[in-house]
Formats: C-alpha cells, structure tokens, sequence
C-alpha cells in the first residue's frame, strides 16, 4: 500500500511552512481566499499574471505549477469552478488533483489551504479535501521493481484553518479505502481466503471486534450448501468470516453488512473465456469493501452495533465441482437449482445472508456483489444498481452515494422479476429468464434469503474498478462501497 500517511492541520503562516510545494484554491475567473489574495501578494502577484494572462482559467481540477522565487519555491495552482457550484464533491475532487500534481512532478511534501464556504460546513471540507488527498494519492506498487522508487506524496499540511474531527475522520475513511483498493488489486495467489481472514483478525484486534473464521469441514456441517458447492471445486481453502462491533447499546440491532469474496472466479464447470479472465481477480471487490468498512468503524468508533459476514473462495472446476443441473440446500433450507455455475456469488451471499438473519437480526443488511455483467451494461461505471425491500433504506443508500461521489441507482424488484427465479424442481433457480434483466434476477434470487429484515443489494461489478483514471480514483481496483456505508450510518442514525 503506497499513499499518503502524514496529515497535519498548521499554524503557522503560508510563507513559513516548509514543504515541497504550496497549493492555492482558485475560483474560475481568478477569485481567490483570504490565504490565497496574501500569496499572490507576497508573490508579486503570480497568481493573478497567470490569471490574466489566460495560463491558468480556474476549471474543475484544473491544475498549473508555478516557481514563486521565494518560499515556498513552487506554487500549484488548483481549480474549484464557479464558487456557487462548488459542492463536497467538487472538494474532495481538488484534493485529488493536488495529490496527482505534486506526484507527477516529484514531490513529496504539499501544504494547502481546504476550500472554505460556509455553506459546505468547515468539519465536512476538510473531511472531503483530505479524502481527496489521501485517495488521489494512491498507487499500487508492492510489485514493482523497476519503479520501486517511484514518487508517493508523503505528507499533507493543512495550512489557513481546518478541522481536527473532519481531518482525522476523512483521514480514516480514505485509508480503508486504500486498504478495499489494495486487497483487490493483489493477485488472485495472494489475496485469498486465508488472506482475507487474516485481514479481519488484524482489524478485529485494532478495533477490538470479535472475529469468527469458519472453515469448509465447519461452514458444510452448519447447513451452508449453498456456499459449500461453489467451494467444492476449490483446492485453496475456502473461508467464512464474521466479525461483530459492538460500539451501541446492549440489545440495539445490528447494522450488518455481507460481502461477496470470490477470490477469483473462473466461472466453474461453466467456465468462462480466457480472454480477460485475469480480471476475474476482482470478484472479491464485496469482500474487500466490507474489511474497508470494518477497518473504518475500528478507527472511527461509532457509537452502534455492527456486524460483517464474508463468503470466500475461489470458484474453480475441479473434479469434485458443482456441476449445472445439481440442487442444493441453502442455509436457510431452501433448495436451489444451479443452472449455471457462474453465477456462483448469489449462492455464496445467499448463505451469509441466511445466517446473519438467523442469528442477528439485523435492523438493516446491505451486501456488496460484483454481481453480473449486466449492471454495467445498463449503469456502465458510473454508477452501481441498488435494490431491495426496504424504501427508506434504499433511498438512504442513494442519498449517501450523491453525497460521496459513489452513485447508485434503483433497479425494481418486482413479483415479475421474483416469478422468474423460481425453479420447477426446487425453490428457486440461479438464473432468471433467458437474455433478460440479469441485473434484477440476481437480486431477486437474494431477496428469498434476506427474510424479513430490511435489506439492499448493491451490484458493483461496473464501479468496483476503472479503466480511466478520475481526479481521485486511479485506474484499477476502486474500492467503491466504504464511504458510501459510512454515510449511510450517518443517515440512518
């Protein structure tokens, strides 16, 4: 893991803080703050030439160095846009176009100012810029030999005000990112199961959670058939994490959240082409955001109780592997027909859900799945599809994703939709109707595991990693899911 660690608020005056680079906010059309009008002053008003003299227009995430001939030696200008539409968003994107700057050009050491509008709230900005910072500055490079002296911004200085809580909150939540981003961009051979419990163990200590690791012989005797037929065809051992905070009251209901751990996923005895089958690594991007979540809540302590189930396993296909047309008992006790071992993240989530309704009682559980191909066909990455039984908790869920940049969008789980996941020789079938809402099938067949507890699927296979880079999310693994969640525990109280 390769980010920005140090984050500071400071004292002391612009012109005496001693950093690589200094970063200047500016509005488009030249405005500046209070910090920004006394260094261009005391710059001999550099700031206003480059202004003027159109190097440098204000845009969103526009970004220009400048030598200032005094100290701090470089200036970077960002951009913020019109001052009436900046939003949290807009901030927290000018915090990763500074990490992206002072990166690309050598530096390691970056003082700014955050954006300060009343409107926006002094907590809340400086909680985005410092998320922008953190996430824009991440690169993945535990595997890089040649460019292992590459570049990482080191450290931040908050300078012209700032907040304590926002700083250490944004810092917190950015770093579990970092962790989501990095489990998922490790190879297949070393982001396993074990590995992963071996990463809720390590959170569980650090929060001081409980922490339960079940293993095949264990999860197969309790009744998870479901979960056990995928695993079947795996010689990695597979692992069923749960981990439990009790941060609340004694008694209160759970939070729970469920992620999909396919550690890596051939499709089985249907198995998939080869072409882009490395990609396929990305299939535990569910389980990844959850150990984010759990990370977050370690260090940020909120008051209320939470618990997290991973299902994780390779899906391979050996000769003891599920094969299509085999029938199995879910945890739950209802009897699923696989018709397609490729849609093998339902059946694992079927069985996390069954238990954690069984045995906690959630107030709400939400999961995260890179479900199916279908959700980036209808959202592309823009934005992953939520559905659910629950309205308040879904348009919670949309709520906090406008709110952190990490979209979603409402998809119907109509009876309809329902009718078409029943099996003609079991209860339900793991494929909906042929060519058609692929997307929706796969929450419908979750939705008979959920029972009456208020519940949402999020399907982030288009938003669980990028081919492009945005100002702070690289190309790669996104680590979508951990802001959104911890908003949403805002929202819901």
């Amino acid at each position: 893991m390769a980010q920005l660690n140090k984050v500071q608020i400071s004292s002391r005056d612009w012109n005496k803080v001693t950093t690589d680079v200094l970063a200047v906010a500016v509005f488009k059309g030249g405005a500046l703050s209070a910090m920004g009008k006394a260094v261009d002053k005391g710059t001999g008003k550099i700031i206003s030439k480059a202004v003027k003299g159109g190097d440098f227009k204000g845009k969103s995430n526009e970004t220009l160095m400048l030598f200032s001939g005094g100290s701090p030696s470089r200036l970077l200008l960002v951009g913020l846009g019109e001052r009436k539409e900046l939003t949290l968003e807009g901030v927290r994107e000018a915090g990763g176009a500074v990490a992206k700057a002072v990166q690309s050009a050598g530096h390691e050491t970056v003082s700014a100012e955050v954006p300060a509008l009343k409107k926006l709230g002094e907590a809340e900005t400086t909680q985005a810029f410092v998320e922008g910072t953190v996430l824009g500055s991440y690169r993945f490079l535990d595997y890089k030999t040649e460019d292992k002296d590459a570049k990482v911004l080191k450290s931040l200085s908050i300078a012209g005000g700032g907040s304590g809580a926002g700083l250490k909150r944004g810092k917190g939540i950015a770093q579990a990112v970092c962790l989501a981003r990095d489990l998922a961009a490790h190879p297949s051979n070393v982001a396993t199961p074990g590995r992963l419990a071996r990463e809720a163990r390590r959170i569980a200590r650090v929060g001081k959670m409980n922490c339960k690791v079940l293993n095949r012989d264990q999860f197969t005797k309790m009744g998870m058939g479901a979960f056990a037929s995928v695993a079947r065809g795996a010689d990695e051992p597979p692992k069923f994490i749960l981990m439990e905070y009790r941060g609340g009251k004694k008694g209160d209901k759970p939070f729970a959240f469920v992620g999909k751990g396919i550690t890596f996923d051939t499709g089985g005895i249907s198995i998939k082409p080869s072409a882009k089958m490395d990609e396929m690594k990305y299939d535990m991007c569910g389980a990844a955001a959850v150990l984010g979540i759990m990370q977050a809540v370690a260090g940020l302590k909120p008051k209320r109780n939470i618990v997290a189930a991973i299902a994780a396993t390779e899906n391979m296909p050996g000769g003891r592997a599920s094969k299509p047309g085999d029938i199995v008992k879910a945890y739950n006790g209802k009897t699923i027909e696989i018709l397609n071992t490729d849609a093998e993240g339902r059946l694992v989530l079927a069985d996390a859900l069954s238990y954690l309704t069984k045995h906690h009682t959630p107030a709400y559980m939400v999961n995260f799945a890179t479900l199916t191909g279908a959700v980036i066909v209808a959202l592309g990455h823009v934005a992953s599809g939520v559905m659910g039984t629950d309205e308040k908790l879904i348009k919670a869920i949309i709520k906090a994703g406008e709110a952190t940049g990490e979209r979603a969008w409402e998809l119907p789980l109509w009876d309809e939709y329902c009718d078409d996941v029943k099996s003609k020789i079991a209860d339900v079938k793991n494929l909906g109707a042929p060519g058609q809402a692929g997307t929706i099938a796969g929450g419908a067949f979750l939705k008979a595991f959920a029972g009456d507890i208020p519940w949402a699927h999020l399907d982030i296979a288009g938003t669980a990693w990028w081919d492009k880079d945005r100002p702070y999310v690289p190309s790669g693994p996104s680590g979508v899911g951990v802001r959104l969640s911890l908003e949403l525990l805002n929202i819901l109280g």
